[in-house]
């Protein structure tokens, strides 16, 4: 399977099917596999011991002589009380090892899944909510996590006490075998018709409570919006729209279990069995001891019965869940990480060749077409161009964050489709006009790209961008704490963080996307010093309209509805593109508003 990223385990799984990935997890931990059965084993037979001592303790009291009749009854007691210390300390055994094996199955698949939703292409993520993700990545996972505990463990469990009576009941007498036979039969037939009819309840289920998670996520993000324009009620509305959704299934789904057979079946086994076992009594066939031993065997058919509504609906509900994640690990991605690629130190020189692109190869009308220029290593070259006519997303093609539909893209004469997709990433910088920066501290922010930075790297980072002045004006200084993408920052000091982590991570490509679009006047005449100096020697391609950049760019790319209008310097543009005159007559307008 193709993947931008593939993380690096110690373990293969299945992904043919739900079932295969789950088995491909569960036979992961043998060990606790076997504890736990060995544990469900135990459980069940000496659960089952208790009504066999009882049943002879009665017999003894009725039929044997009074020493001996008490001593048969002391060593019953003397057994039930030693089973049952016995079963308790299995059953800790057991359900220990259910829930490890759990806790670990939840971890597993969950890392396999954030590894899996990082190695997509930014097409899945473009059109996949971040909401449904999330819903996938947490309650999806945790409900395989319930899927073991209770679900198997509970299964695993009943099936035991399903067995015993069907043992030990000819034991007793032989034809008292029919009763428990029957029931284990029937019940066998009513989880089968209870599992096919939970099974697309829960897929509903699961799909529900992920796009309820998909609204939130949304609602969250833009609340911005949603608070600039009074929206609130109406956006709870829409919410609660998917809250009832999810009500609404889960209702469904106990509607499923409300006639659940089972329930109905248990009493009559119980009746049914009673009266066969005082029949073979009257005939003097059996002992009061035997009827007492025989039904309480009977009874145990309880566990199973009460337990399996919980257990096969978190079976349905973990199976359902498998399916989700599956369907996000199996997404083919369109790019591919490329390994064994084309691995070099990136000298900086860039081409485009008849590219042409579409964020959905349907669209009549693509995004780019027919872009032909060439960037010399070490050079400036500015994209210029009204709002929507392509800038930002030729940048995106360079570091291959899409890929080119039509033409080609290349970064040293290699097409960038036959780089080592990891080489060619850590050699290009990207400075975007939306910066994103993470809740950590300031100093963790400007080092991403270089984890293993000091200190005073990060410091003279810092400086070079012109931002070190308003770092140390905080109480913690670098070991600030931002908030999430960087909301308790000004847009400007934002950019400049963004700009020390290009600087830090000194790339022989460097991509500035309308970067110094939120920085104040005050502020311009340094940050374009520092650009200025941080593009000496290496391929600077610079995405704006401030005239001041352009003028020192080696090269200028004009585009126009997705297609380049002309290229040149600033003065020859000037004298003979009319599109590049309108632009800066548009920004001139704008400036002087």
């Amino acid at each position: 399977m193709s993947a931008e990223f593939v993380t690096q385990t110690d373990y293969k799984t299945d992904h043919r099917t739900p079932g295969r990935f789950i088995w491909s997890h569960i036979k992961r931990q043998p060990w606790l596999l076997l504890m736990m059965c060995v544990g469900a084993f135990s459980n069940a037979a000496l659960a089952g011991a208790l009504p066999y001592l009882t049943g002879i303790a009665f017999t003894a009291i009725r039929d044997t002589p009074n020493d001996l009749g008490m001593q048969v009854v002391l060593w019953s007691v003397i057994g039930i009380i030693i089973s049952q210390l016995v079963r308790s300390v299995l059953q800790l055994m057991r359900n220990a090892s259910a829930e490890t094996y759990a806790q670990r199955i939840e971890r597993d698949v969950r890392e396999e899944l954030y590894a899996s939703v990082l190695g997509k292409s930014m097409t899945f993520h473009d059109r996949t909510p971040v909401g449904e993700i999330m819903a996938r990545v947490t309650n999806d996972v945790r409900e395989m996590n319930f899927f073991m505990n209770p679900g198997v463990n509970l299964v695993v469990g009943s099936g035991m006490f399903l067995i015993i009576p069907l043992v030990a009941s000819p034991l007793i007498y032989p034809d008292l075998l029919w009763t428990p036979l029957a029931f284990v039969a029937l019940h066998a037939v009513v989880q089968v018709y209870f599992v096919r009819e939970l099974h697309p309840i829960a897929q509903e289920v699961r799909a529900s409570f992920g796009r309820m998670n998909a609204r939130l996520a949304e609602a969250l993000d833009g609340l911005q919006v949603i608070k600039g324009a009074a929206q609130e009620a109406q956006e709870a509305r829409l919410f609660e729209g998917r809250v009832d959704e999810v009500k609404r299934r889960f209702i469904q789904q106990g509607g499923v279990e409300a006639r659940y057979l089972s329930n109905l079946m248990l009493p009559l086994a119980l009746v049914i069995g009673l009266i066969h076992s005082i029949v073979l009594y009257d005939r003097g066939l059996i002992t009061v001891g035997d009827i007492i031993a025989y039904n309480g065997m009977i009874g145990l058919f309880g566990f199973p019965v009460f337990t399996s509504l919980n257990s096969l609906a978190r079976l349905a509900l973990g199976y359902a869940s498998a399916d989700r994640i599956l369907n996000v690990i199996n997404t083919q991605t369109d790019l591919d990480r490329n390994e064994g690629g084309h691995s070099a130190t990136i000298r900086g020189e860039v081409a485009f060749e008849g590219v042409t692109f579409s964020y959905n190869p349907t669209d009549k009308l693509p995004v780019l077409r027919d872009i032909t220029f060439n960037v010399r290593a070490g050079k400036t070259v500015a994209i210029v161009g009204q709002t929507g006519a392509g800038k930002t997303t030729i940048t995106k093609l360079i570091n291959r964050i899409y890929d080119a539909n039509h033409g080609t893209v290349t970064v040293d004469g290699v097409d960038v489709r036959d780089w080592n997709l990891a080489t060619l990433r850590s050699q290009i910088s990207i400075i975007e006009q939306d910066i994103f920066l993470y809740s950590r501290t300031i100093a963790e922010n400007i080092a991403f790209g270089k984890p293993d930075a000091t200190r005073e790297q990060i410091e003279d980072a810092a400086k070079k961008a012109q931002a070190h002045e308003f770092i140390t004006s905080f109480e913690d200084g670098y070991d600030t704490i931002i908030g999430q993408r960087g909301v308790t920052l000004s847009g400007g000091q934002r950019q400049r963080l963004a700009i020390a982590r290009a600087f830090l991570t000194n790339p022989p490509i460097l991509i500035l996307d309308d970067s110094t679009s939120a920085i104040d006047s005050a502020t311009e005449d340094k940050i374009q010093r520092a650009i200025y100096a941080a593009a000496q020697g290496r391929t600077t391609i610079l995405i704006t309209h401030r005239l001041s950049q352009i003028r020192w760019a080696d090269h200028i790319v004009v585009l126009k509805n997705g297609q380049v209008v002309a290229q040149g310097k600033h003065e020859q543009l000037m004298a003979s593109s009319e599109a590049y005159r309108r632009i800066f007559a548009h920004y001139e307008g704008e400036k002087a508003g």
